[in-house]
């Protein structure tokens, strides 16, 4: 097992270097520069002082030598500083990064535990009212925008109701409040960017599982399992169950970082401060360290859920560990 974690961490290394290459360069080809971001309020700046500038950044230097110069600092952990504030980019992130992590995991953990129940049961129940609920449950996820559900929700139990704060992630009392009452403010501002969040993956991974689940109860030893007389409670939850959830494995080591991708829609309607904001912010002033930041963050947690799902193939089928 030691030996097959080493081997993928190893080969993880030129991917990253590649996927930072190609948006490195990516975004130095978009059209505009930080210079003209900075200074567009202004249009009496003479062009030695945006020559002067551009010097400054480092951004005078062919992308090649930016990328490689940028690529030595990645190394140590170093991703530069700030072109907006002057802020060092890992002191930006580190601040940020909790807040988006804490709503991508509560929102996965919502998905979990409302879709694959609802991908089961559609399966055993096929064809079932039950069933047909669903699926038009999962096509209305599927086709709604989010920014438009996200606005709507708003709307109506924000504004409307009065029962839950729109934007932000605190009070403007927060400090004062007891610990709990802190948790109940932070729960309150937090409810409907997880509702967000998680309704759009609720809605494919409950599709995926039916699938599945359907597939794995169509197959021979489960046909052998109730030739035998085994009862419907063990084959569809001792046997289907645990098989269906292989294929699973690999969506759910992609769900992370599809969540924090999700987050800049999410963040910035919701005025969250995290990554997704944060990476926001960061494209529309092009500040090219802070978004290089984000994508290597993001990039990063792509790779790890990938690593993630094939260790748990590596316990979850007995072929993969015969195999390496």
């Amino acid at each position: 097992m030691l030996r097959y974690i080493v081997k993928r961490l190893i080969m993880l290394i030129p991917l990253l270097i590649g996927i930072s290459l190609i948006s490195f360069l990516v975004i130095h080809l978009a059209p505009g520069k930080p210079t003209d971001v900075q200074l567009q309020l202004n249009q009496k700046v003479s062009l030695q002082v945006r020559e002067r500038i551009e010097k400054l950044y480092g951004l005078d230097k062919p992308i090649i030598v930016q990328y490689f110069s940028w690529l030595r600092r990645m190394l140590c952990l170093d991703f530069g500083v700030s072109f907006s504030d002057s802020r060092p980019v890992s002191a930006k992130i580190a601040e940020r990064i909790p807040v988006t992590l804490c709503v991508s995991v509560l929102s996965l953990l919502l998905i979990l535990g409302i879709a694959i129940p609802i991908g089961v049961f559609s399966a055993v129940w096929e064809g079932s009212f039950f069933d047909q609920a669903m699926t038009v449950f999962v096509f209305i996820g599927f086709a709604m925008p989010t920014f438009w559900l996200a606005l709507l929700l708003m709307k109506y139990f924000g504004v409307t109701l009065h029962w839950i704060p729109v934007s932000g992630l605190k009070s403007i009392q927060f400090d004062s409040l007891s610990i709990w009452g802190k948790f109940l403010d932070l729960s309150q501002h937090l409810i409907l960017p997880i509702l967000i969040s998680a309704f759009t993956g609720l809605a494919g991974l409950s599709r995926y599982m039916r699938t599945n689940m359907i597939n794995v109860l169509q197959t021979d030893y489960i046909r052998t399992a109730r030739a035998k007389g085994l009862s419907d409670k063990k084959i569809y939850f001792r046997h289907a169950f645990k098989n269906a959830l292989l294929p699973i494995i690999t969506i759910l080591g992609l769900s992370l970082p599809g969540l924090i991708g999700g987050s800049v829609i999410t963040e910035s309607i919701f005025a969250i401060p995290g990554m997704g904001k944060l990476f926001y912010d960061a494209v529309m002033a092009r500040d090219y360290p802070v978004i290089m930041g984000v994508l290597v963050i993001g990039a990063m947690l792509t790779l790890i859920g990938n690593l993630i799902a094939d260790i748990c193939y590596f316990y979850a089928d007995p072929r993969i560990r015969n195999s390496d």
